[in-house]
């Protein structure tokens, strides 16, 4: 079974396809704009793969960020976490946004009269493999009768699991102090696969399911299922705070000990004549 699924955005399995010209014209059907998966020792050569199949049960793992583009449907799925936002104002989507602690990939911003009222930040996060999936590319294409330059690469591609898992959560870490000092939300888009990986390998019972609005840091996981036209569904929406993903890590929390202090306040002063009735 051929171990790309899709290349350049297209099924490799989808009849009558232009390969010879799809290959030669590089362009990202979900950037508009060339692949930029280039290869090392030839800069000039878009290597296009979207979606591989890896493991026993054979799954289609996204390796590309840009693949979570499709539709633009992991927009559209945080809009309810603008509370600002109103019917009227324009959403807007602006890329590759600096902030103290590094930078998100995107932001979610409801805007009226050129002004901001809210926004989110989201980070995408694919799997990163070991290898190269290039000699799997160059043997589809020879397959569909494209005449390719040989490959001397014969090391099979692998899934770089645990160190991907382990770099996202601590970039989030990092990044999601200025998210909640802001008091807005951070969300990582994610494929269902690699956050059930994640599961197994740290502590995420802390995340809150289904995912609270309150929390600063929320998990939107995709399932991408179909047989020639791959499509991108939400699975699951899961959330958690700076002190939960810090316990992921097994990081000592650094708990905000005046909230701590009002919360236990309160509930000491809890009791049924406090109780709102109506």
């Amino acid at each position: 079974m051929n171990k790309i699924v899709e290349l350049f955005g297209i099924h490799t399995e989808k009849p009558d396809t232009q390969w010879d010209k799809i290959i030669e014209a590089q362009v990202c059907p979900y950037s508009n704009k060339q692949c930029y998966k280039v290869r090392k020792s030839q800069p000039n050569i878009s290597i296009g793969t979207c979606t591989v199949r890896y493991g026993q049960a054979d799954k289609s793992i996204i390796i590309c960020p840009n693949r979570l583009l499709q539709n633009r449907k992991v927009f559209m799925d945080c809009i309810h976490l603008l509370h600002l936002h109103q019917p009227g104002n324009d959403i807007h989507v602006i890329s590759e946004l600096s902030i103290p602690g590094g930078s998100v990939d995107y932001v979610l911003a409801s805007v009226k009269n050129g002004k901001v009222l809210d926004f989110a930040g989201l980070e995408f996060q694919t799997l990163d493999t070991t290898g190269t999936v290039w000699p799997e590319r160059q043997k589809f294409l020879s397959s569909c009768g494209i005449a390719i330059q040989k490959t001397v690469e014969t090391k099979m591609y692998g899934m770089n699991w645990k160190m991907t898992a382990k770099t996202i959560l601590v970039q989030l870490h990092h990044k999601l102090s200025t998210f909640e000092n802001l008091q807005k939300h951070l969300v990582l888009i994610i494929q269902d696969d690699f956050l059930e990986y994640m599961g197994k390998e740290f502590n995420l019972k802390v995340l809150n399911k289904p995912a609270v609005l309150g929390d600063s840091l929320q998990f939107h996981s995709y399932s991408i299922s179909g047989e020639r036209d791959l499509s991108l569904q939400l699975k699951s929406r899961t959330s958690t705070n700076s002190v939960g993903i810090a316990e992921c890590l097994g990081l000592n929390a650094e708990k905000n000990v005046e909230l701590e202090t009002i919360l236990k306040t309160i509930e000491r002063k809890l009791s049924d004549l406090t109780l709102l009735k109506i």
